[in-house]
């Protein structure tokens, strides 16, 4: 069984947010890049199924849509310990478009792992558009896995509970929080072994986004903090209901 995990490069989830001059783009200046988080706990969920089976997992690649810089985040997911990694040299330009390119290396694989959404534009959208495109069944808020002869059983998040269901493969689970419980650290041996995996570099293919952004604009700064005397209830109970409206 070959299994692919589609991986973010996206912005520490600590980062202070700027953009250029007139806010038609990100300033990715002094950014720290990691894994998406999502995506870094299906890769984690991807290593304990191939530990845990008995080589039913035979192999596991991640694959991401970005230029040459977002190479250390895939060093990263080898490190962990994925066997390949596959870089679409292109821009990221919306989900559409990122869906599209991967389409392109996504063929073959028998569980596809997509984070929910992206720490930084959180569109949930890709891993969708990427079953539609290779016709192939999806699932989505999966937040437990098992492979059991050949089928996959899927746990997933319902309102009012949770649902177990069994699919056929080939199948992309659009993975949540729970999939994994902590993300798992590279030791230094698989550091080591990164630098030699292979990281393949693939041309993108022509295609229109379907989106264009044309300026960010930040959130309005939070209004200053209010202290309220422990002995002035009413003047609590006022700024709860009719400035907050909370009550």
């Amino acid at each position: 069984m070959k299994i692919l995990i589609l991986i973010g490069n996206v912005p520490d989830t600590t980062t202070k947010v700027r953009f250029n001059a007139d806010k038609t783009a990100f300033d990715p200046t002094g950014i720290q890049w990691i894994i998406n988080p999502w995506d870094e706990l299906a890769l984690t969920r991807a290593m304990d199924l191939k530990e845990t089976t008995g080589g039913v997992v035979s192999e596991i690649v991640v694959a991401n849509v970005g230029r040459q810089e977002t190479e250390g985040t895939l060093r990263k997911a080898l490190a962990i310990g994925a066997d390949k990694a596959i870089r679409i040299d292109a821009d990221a330009k919306d989900a559409f478009y990122v869906a599209s390119q991967l389409a392109q290396v996504a063929k073959g694989y028998d569980l596809i792992f997509a984070g929910i959404e992206a720490s930084d534009y959180n569109g949930s959208a890709v891993g969708g558009m990427l079953a539609e495109m290779l016709e192939i069944n999806s699932v989505s808020a999966v937040s437990g896995i098992q492979i059991e002869n050949g089928n996959v059983k899927i746990n997933r998040e319902i309102d009012g509970g949770s649902q177990t269901i069994a699919l056929p493969l080939p199948l992309l689970a659009i993975v949540q929080k729970g999939i994994a419980k902590e993300p798992r650290i590279p030791a230094m041996r698989g550091i080591m072994m990164a630098r030699t995996k292979p990281l393949e570099v693939v041309q993108p293919i022509a295609v229109e986004p379907k989106t264009n952004i044309t300026v960010f604009t930040l959130p309005a700064p939070k209004a200053a903090c209010k202290k309220i005397a422990e002995d002035q209830a009413k003047d609590l109970i006022y700024l709860l209901r009719d400035e907050a409206k909370v009550l």
